[in-house]
């Protein structure tokens, strides 16, 4: 009786035992090899990862089979997961890693519930864990990648830098809670869709994702209709429960603070970093963000930024010589891909420094033809001009998209260079009721160049033409000084170079804000109804470009109301829950001639 109670106690034990080494010994995939270009691949790419909280992470690894040492590996941790994948680690083994592709927990193999952004400052942290006890490993390990691929770089030094991790290369990267699904406070619609993309299959939802006439659909069906913002999936018909989970924190509360570092948890990210990003790229916000936050909390910061005229896509790879409408210079055109390599050759093999860093901060002239090389943000520029709106006409004409709300005259008002009128201002009134038009697609703007400027229902502001050419380095800034009949209220502000043949220059993509959020993104502070205040902008993407001789700046100005962002009807509520009724009395801005535009200049 003993021998069968003990036998029918350990048969239990030794299944259990097995099946956990065959669940180890599956997660470990035995390498095969593939021929390609003359080169012998050795692949696993069904390797899972386990997590400190028992999650499953899917990783690919590519090795050359001539690789007899131990040597550095770079990783590629993505949410975008595409049976296409293993060519980026065959790359990483042409330029002489080991190439090693892991994807967000729930994606590829992974079995876990797919959640994008919150895992990933442990899940990142564990694969560089385990990339360092393989056997091919020498410990040093770089992280590259764009967009979402640059967020989980700063989430995997979160709570401290692994000490094989040696730099990370993140590239025009998001920033959750700061740049993305919001930029300064509002809400941008292409996000909508986007869950739906990474998150309804293991790998990409691409035929939802790419129906461009439902998304477009949609966005005009919830503007036209007037519902409240978080009801736009009721609106689809598709149940979308990450985009309604992010309306629940529209200030930069825990939810977001815990998913990449926060204030002094920058201070301990002591490795080199590299960043790119581009003029035109919406993730510059991020990127800004990083690279302010990183450099006050770490005055000692390796951090190193190369931007240019570049995009999105652009600025993480080969940027195209002919963007929106503009050839960008010669010298511009550079391969970012190849840049990122060289880096990972000076950090990780002890190489030179690629030569286009030759300081912190590099950045690309536009017009100029020529990269300038500066320590800090700060020292691009050694002036800065200010103006003020002024509510007087400056008889400068030019031609518009729409109605420019003035009477049916395209003229702009003057851009002063000392306050006249104290007490002027201009009056723009939003009636949210009417549906007709909107103030200006301030998120479906694509033109660089462009012969009529728009500005829907709000202001064009002039200088006087430049005696001559000066740069115009850095990031605009100054205070805006209005009232409003209501609590709050979302604007934008672009600046425009004005040539002299009457062309419009877009000289980096517009400024947007909700005042409540500008003086703390953590804390809403609603504005007091008709009483005079003054708002400072956020974070505003930076550009460089020669202004020639005879040019002028163009500053717009308007409220925002159209069917590409979040609509704020200034009740007080949750803008998320606000409705077409919320808006039954129209929207007045009073823009005072004390508002003021900084921007620097190089002399």
């Amino acid at each position: 009786m003993k021998k069968r109670i003990m036998i029918s106690f350990i048969v239990p034990i030794t299944i259990f035992c097995f099946l956990i080494y065959y669940n180890q010994k599956d997660s470990i995939q035995s390498p095969y090899t593939v021929i390609e270009n003359n080169t012998t691949y050795l692949i696993q790419d069904s390797i899972l990862i386990q997590t400190r909280e028992g999650a499953k992470i899917h990783a690919m690894v590519v090795r050359d089979s001539t690789m007899t040492m131990p040597g550095p590996a770079l990783l590629f941790h993505t949410i975008y997961s595409r049976k296409s994948d293993l060519q980026k680690a065959k790359i990483a083994v042409e330029h002489g890693y080991v190439g090693v592709i892991s994807y967000t927990r729930g994606k590829g193999l992974s079995q876990d519930s797919i959640i994008p952004f919150k895992k990933e400052a442990t899940d990142t942290y564990d694969v560089i864990e385990w990339i360092s006890k393989q056997e091919w490993s020498n410990q040093k390990v770089g992280m590259y990648g764009g967009s979402y691929l640059g967020f989980a770089q700063w989430a995997s030094v979160k709570h401290k830098v692994h000490p094989a991790l040696k730099t990370i290369v993140p590239s025009v990267s998001v920033a959750p809670g700061i740049a993305e699904p919001m930029e300064n406070g509002v809400y941008q619609n292409f996000h909508f869709p986007w869950h739906h993309y990474v998150s309804n299959d293991r790998y990409l939802d691409t035929m939802l994702y790419s129906n461009a006439k439902r998304w477009q659909s949609l966005n005009m069906k919830w503007y036209m209709e007037g519902v409240a913002y978080n009801k736009m999936d009721s609106l689809d018909g598709l149940p979308n429960p990450q985009f309604k989970e992010r309306l629940l924190h529209p200030t930069y509360d825990s939810y977001w603070q815990g998913m990449m570092p926060y204030k002094e948890e920058f201070s301990h990210i002591d490795i080199p970093i590299l960043a790119t990003t581009g003029y035109y790229d919406g993730g510059q916000t991020g990127t800004r963000y990083y690279l302010n936050e990183h450099t006050t909390y770490n005055k000692d910061a390796a951090h190193y930024l190369v931007i240019g005229p570049y995009t999105h896509f652009g600025a993480q790879g080969k940027p195209k010589a002919h963007i929106l409408g503009y050839d960008i210079d010669p010298v511009a055109q550079i391969d970012i891909t190849n840049l990122i390599f060289e880096w990972f050759d000076y950090v990780l093999k002890g190489m030179e420094k690629p030569p286009l860093l030759k300081d912190k901060i590099n950045y690309e002239v536009m017009g100029a033809n020529k990269w300038e090389h500066v320590p800090s943000l700060e020292q691009m520029a050694n002036d800065t001009l200010t103006y003020y709106l002024s509510n007087r006409r400056s008889g400068v004409g030019f031609r518009s998209t729409y109605d420019s709300g003035n009477n049916g005259e395209n003229i702009h008002f003057t851009l002063d260079e000392r306050l006249s009128n104290p007490d002027g201002y201009l009056e723009q009134t939003i009636d949210f009721s009417d549906r007709r038009n909107f103030t200006w697609n301030s998120s479906g703007w694509g033109s660089i160049i462009a012969e009529h400027l728009t500005i829907g229902q709000g202001f064009s502001f002039v200088t006087e033409p430049f005696p001559s050419d000066f740069e115009l380095n850095g990031s605009f800034g100054g205070e805006m000084s209005v009232s409003i009949n209501k609590k709050d209220f979302d604007y934008s502000v672009a600046l425009y170079e004005q040539t002299p043949d009457g062309k419009f220059f877009a000289l980096t993509l517009p400024y947007v804000g909700r005042a409540s959020y500008v003086l703390n993104r953590e804390q809403r502070q609603l504005l007091k109804p008709n009483v005079k205040t003054t708002i400072p902008f956020g974070i505003v993407r930076m550009t460089s470009k020669k202004i020639s001789k005879g040019s002028r700046l163009v500053v717009v100005i308007n409220g925002i109301k159209e069917p590409f962002t979040e609509i704020n009807y200034g009740s007080g509520k949750p803008v998320s829950e606000e409705s077409i009724s919320d808006g039954k009395n129209p929207l007045v801005i009073t823009w005072y001639s004390s508002s003021h535009i900084k921007i620097p200049v190089k002399k």
